[in-house]
């Protein structure tokens, strides 16, 4: 601002004469001409400044990445700094900025960082670039990248924190101020310290599959430490044929840190060995992962100085020899030369080696195949140095932390383990609860969701403690996981939340379990073939779809033998078998708990053990994954594959033979081996019927008239897991449905689905896909032509939202004019499903009717429905319990300009004058609306009196229901005129109102024109009765009430219905004709048994009989 005001100082005193040295070459310039230039000057710069001083966008760009703030940041981010961020560079993603920023805010090693510069150095010093990468905005021209590239921006942003920085110094200089450095000089040059704080930032990035939750959490904040006992060596006897399940637990629990204590027998100056071994999901991944984080921040093992993590996967996939200390610089360039891996003197007591997944590696410990080695310079064999270091040949006095699992638990011998630990899971439901509550508290987000996270915290927990199927389940963390995926899928779905599936669920969870690994050590082998998931379904693939084929949850032990073990012949599959019941069965599997209380209370000789899947929907997803994978062929069809690869590659030799014998001896008989290449064509279309069969099914098991009365397939996936509350149901688990499975082999075909079962060895081609969808549309376009209930017409649109195909979707809805949702309990991921679904139709399709009666809609949900409102004619939101607020939503909507509602149905929602002045005011901008219903929504006399205003601005209105509410005669009289007046309205509705009976009287005469012309014919419908005559509409109205007496106020209703009695008599005495008579006692008949209905509702519920 100084500098502003001194240009305009120099520019108000520039003289009028200014001496101008003499030049022959030049013309003099005058005195006029030369005051003009100067102002000019003067002008051009003060403009330039203006325009460069009036952008300080830049300077609160910077504060987002002030490392004094961060912790501020963390509690609260600064949302208001990030919108003039992505407003001052538009190219900028506004969306993974706030996530990345987020990130940073919360990992205390960037809160050292004084600015962006030595933010920038940490991420380039520990390879962050595409962890933290820099997005550009869709829609830019090739010129506007060029221009806007990340780094162009980064420097940018560079350049003015140095100078916000250089400014700050110039102005802020006042004691007890001073900028906090990223690390020291000495911190920074150590190795260690680099080495911790680049083990931190690695082990802190946590795998993809967490994205699923909408967020990222820290490792620390969602950590619960599974069981840990020290297992002596006879204690491992029978641990292998054992279900983790049914362990015994004889010990107490240890930490990690407890293992490497010093003991009586080894003592001797070399390091500690310990196994850490457990099944697959019990969680020894994460425990390593906590264990690293938490030697980086200096809370465990801190007499270990170093630490040096191995992935013995990596390790496995080396093809070239290297010595230890190179394997060490490989991956960790700052520890090429440090004192602590030389081998000198016994400093390798300060060094834990961790070497996690053992079981990935071949290790040999016989002397003949491995040889010594004591140098860590000397190259060799990535498994030689592993085995040398178990050896204690090569640096002796280092420690060794090993994981495996159970099947490779022998291959280090026994005299080269100081201690055996196992890792138990959680064991008790103390633990899975705290789990939960780590989770699900956190993924909230919200805290007016934290009460709905508590309550489903509490129902899990009481199901644990039923000893559920559930509590058998999340014995092992991964399914304590899957569970948490699924209920945070359930009940935490918003409009803003990434779209996630059902089955992309489960599909991770297998990619987080067994991405990548194969069955058996054998090299020769390719991985296609011996891939571990493929195996799975192959196996207990199969055993589930023979489950869902015949409606069976449980598996008995001799069923198991005959399917996982009955076909194997060669010594390689006998190992394969052996690995996979130690390693992976009971991963899948889980004793049966109702079988098994069955057993200890009357017990027998012919009772065997009993398996159900951990989860029932797993069940339901391998069969999905077992057929859409192609594994159910047909004996046809195995056997035309097999004779149309040989004819096929045989017709080809023979017809390249004959082709060249015809040119000499051109004999006609030859052609008849062209016949040969009809096989493969007829291979193909027993393939393409296969894949009929499949679509076939989907829609079949889609509309299974036998569970046509079941609840929508989302309340069953959360039944099973919350378990049901209260008496429990008379149903066998013999008769459970599968309706999941249809919906996991439409989702499995989603290409998203289909790349992660690639990495995991499963592939499904695109063609397959192809002839899937186009024979499923078909099926469902038949089905759907017939009437559906509410809860299939839910799980159609549950199975569309999974395929993630708006092609195929769109052509479904085209056959669609009506969703009938009746009585469904709408979620936000119920009403976000139906959003997607429909939003994927083009703009001109509209639904003719969408009912979402009773439907417990929330205001949020109707946010969230919005997109569907939009492709509504007829919108049914009757009983839903809808307050004023709501009235806000659908005010705006009815405003939008998109929408073409012309039907909207509010009735028995509590709606009170306020909601009803709200969704008035957005009647003259609407342009569509034809019927409003208001009927039972609180209204009275003043909302009634504004409701006749309103009319004269709304043209288009041509029914009004305001029935059953406060409504008085002089209201109901105005609306009457109002609607006289109306150009369009012919029907009005204010029956079951506090009218009088000379109200009743002047509003059917005022729905008559008069004989002067004046007005319209209104039908007002009051009662039962128009005047002396029956109305043409008593038997709507009596409908309407026996609809709805179960919500309504009883004896509020019983005095409605006596009064129409009470009109009834009266107009039946004013008529001189028997058949009007006649037809009066039929009324009075239908009244009479709507009261006597209504009376037995009301005794019933007082003495609490029940049908």
């Amino acid at each position: 601002m100084c500098t502003m005001n001194h240009l305009f100082c120099i520019r108000d005193s520039v003289p009028l004469s200014v001496q101008q040295p003499s030049t022959k070459k030049r013309r003099a310039l005058g005195q006029e001409e030369q005051h003009r230039l100067a102002t000019e000057v003067c002008d051009t710069i003060l403009n330039h400044a203006k325009e460069r001083f009036s952008f300080t966008k830049h300077l609160i760009s910077a504060t987002l990445l002030q490392g004094d703030l961060f912790p501020q940041h963390s509690v609260k981010f600064p949302d208001s700094a990030l919108e003039t961020t992505v407003e001052a560079y538009p190219t900028l993603d506004k969306a993974k900025l706030k996530t990345e920023l987020s990130l940073v805010y919360e990992n205390e090693e960037f809160m050292a960082c004084s600015g962006a510069l030595a933010l920038f150095q940490v991420f380039m010093e520990n390879n962050l670039q595409d962890t933290f990468s820099e997005t550009i905005a869709p829609g830019l021209t090739e010129q506007n990248r060029r221009m806007s590239s990340p780094r162009r921006q980064l420097i940018q942003m560079l350049a003015v924190w140095s100078w916000r920085r250089r400014l700050d110094v110039s102005l802020y200089q006042v004691p007890g101020f001073n900028f906090r450095t990223f690390c020291s000089t000495a911190s920074g040059s150590d190795p260690i310290q680099i080495h911790k704080r680049k083990l931190f930032l690695w082990f802190s990035h946590l795998p993809q599959e967490e994205t699923i939750f909408g967020g990222y959490f820290s490792p620390e904040t969602m950590h619960v430490d599974p069981l840990i006992l020290e297992r002596k060596d006879e204690e491992r006897t029978g641990l292998l044929s054992t279900p983790p399940q049914t362990l015994k637990i004889t010990s107490h629990s240890v930490t990690v840190e407890q293992l490497f204590e010093p003991t009586d027998a080894w003592s001797d100056g070399n390091g500690v060995n310990v196994l850490l071994y457990g099944a697959v999901g019990t969680g020894k991944s994460t425990v390593i992962r906590k264990l690293v984080l938490d030697w980086c921040r200096g809370i465990t093992l801190t007499h270990f100085k170093l630490l040096v993590p191995f992935s013995c996967e990596d390790l496995s996939q080396l093809s070239k020899v290297a010595s230890l200390r190179d394997l060490v610089s490989r991956k960790y360039l700052h520890l090429r030369k440090h004192p602590l891996l030389s081998g000198e003197g016994n400093q390798a007591k300060d060094v834990l080696f961790l070497f996690n997944g053992i079981e990935k590696m071949d290790l040999d410990f016989r002397i003949g195949s491995t040889e010594l080695c004591s140098d860590p310079n000397e190259v060799l064999s990535p498994d030689v140095v592993v085995v040398n270091l178990l050896r204690k040949y090569l640096l002796p006095e280092a420690s060794i932390l090993a994981t495996t699992r159970l099947s490779a638990l022998d291959r280090i011998p026994q005299k080269y383990v100081s201690r055996y630990a196992q890792i138990c899971g959680f064991s008790d439901p103390d633990r899975q609860r705290a789990y939960f509550t780590s989770r699900l508290l956190q993924q909230s987000g919200k805290t007016a969701r934290d009460h709905e996270a508590n309550a489903l915290i509490e129902l899990l927990y009481l199901n644990l403690q039923r000893e559920s199927q559930l509590a058998a389940a999340c014995f092992l963390p991964s399914y304590c996981w899957l569970t948490c995926a699924t209920m945070h899928f359930l009940h935490f779905t918003d409009a803003k939340a990434p779209i996630r599936t059902l089955t992309g669920i489960y599909t991770s969870f297998l990619r987080l379990n067994f991405g990548g690994e194969v069955l058996g050590t054998n090299v020769n082998i390719q991985e296609h073939q011996n891939s571990l998931m493929l195996y799975v379904v192959r196996t207990i693939g199969k055993l589930a779809f023979d489950g869902v084929t015949y409606k069976r949850t449980s598996f008995s032990e001799n069923e198991l033998e005959q399917w996982i073990g009955g076909k194997t012949k060669t010594d390689e599959e006998l190992h394969q078998l052996a690995m996979f019941r130690t390693d992976v069965l009971d991963f899948f599997l889980a004793p049966c708990v109702k079988r098994s209380k069955h057993l200890h209370e009357a017990p027998s000789e012919d009772d065997q053990s009993w398996y159900v899947f951990a989860l029932p929907a797993m069940q339901e997803y391998l069969a999905a994954l077992y057929v859409v994978l192609g594994e159910n062929k047909s004996a046809l069809e195995r056997l035309t594959r097999q004779v149309s690869l040989t004819i096929g590659q045989a017709s080809e030799d023979v017809s390249a033979i004959f082709n060249i014998v015809s040119k000499f001896i051109p004999i006609r008989i030859f052609a008849v081996f062209n016949l040969l290449k009809l096989f493969p064509k007829f291979y193909e279309k027993i393939s393409n019927h296969n894949k009929g069969n499949i679509a076939r099914t989907m829609a079949a098991e889609m509309f299974r008239t036998e569970d046509s009365c079941n609840e929508d397939v989302l309340d069953q996936m959360e039944q099973s897991l919350l378990g049901v509350q209260g008496p429990q149901p008379q149903q066998q688990s013999e008769s459970q449905p599968f309706e999941l499975y249809p919906i996991f082999m439409g989702g499995l075909l989603h290409y998203g689905n289909r790349v992660l079962l690639q990495q995991l060895g499963c592939s499904i081609q695109s063609s397959t896909v192809v002839q899937i969808t186009n024979a499923l549309r078909k099926h469902l376009v038949k089905e759907l032509s017939k009437p559906q209930p509410p809860e299939e017409l839910m799980d159609l649109l549950v199975l569309l939202y999974e395929f993630q195909n708006p092609r195929l979707t769109a052509e479904i809805l085209a056959s669609i004019r009506t969703i009938h949702l009746a009585n469904i309990r709408m979620t936000s991921l119920k009403c976000f499903i139906l959003s997607s679904v429909i939003s994927c139709t083009p703009t001109s399709y509209h639904l003719e009717e969408l009912d979402l009666s009773s439907c417990l809609l929330t205001q949020d949900m109707l946010q969230m429905l919005w997109p569907a409102f939009r492709h509504t004619h007829n919108l049914n939101l009757q009983f839903n319990s809808l307050g004023p607020e709501s009235c806000i939503v659908l005010g705006d909507l009815l405003r939008d300009p998109k929408s073409s509602i012309r039907s909207l149905q509010l009735c028995g929602n509590p709606l009170v004058e306020s909601g009803a002045c709200i969704l008035l005011e957005a009647l003259p901008e609407n342009h569509s609306l034809t019927n409003l219903s208001l009927m039972h929504t609180g209204l009275g006399d003043k909302a009634a009196l504004e409701l006749a205003e309103r009319l004269r601005e709304h043209k288009v209105l041509q029914e009004l229901n305001v029935a059953y509410n406060n409504i008085g005669d002089n209201a109901a009289l105005a609306l009457a005129d109002a609607c006289r007046e109306h150009p369009s309205i012919h029907t009005l509705h204010v029956y079951l109102n506090s009218l009088s009976d000379a109200g009743k009287q002047s509003l059917y005469v005022r729905g008559v024109p008069s004989h002067s012309g004046s007005g319209r014919k209104v039908k007002v419908l009051t009662s039962v009765t128009e005047g002396s005559d029956i109305s043409e509409d008593w038997h709507p109205i009596l409908s309407v009430i026996r609809k709805n007496t179960s919500s309504w106020d009883r004896q509020r209703v019983k005095q409605q219905l006596q009064v129409f009695l009470r009109d009834l008599e009266w107009g039946r005495q004013q008529q001189q004709s028997f058949w009007k008579r006649l037809h009066f006692r039929r009324v009075e008949k239908g009244v009479r048994q709507t009261l006597q209905m209504l009376e037995k509702d009301t005794i019933r519920k007082s003495t609490g009989y029940n049908k």
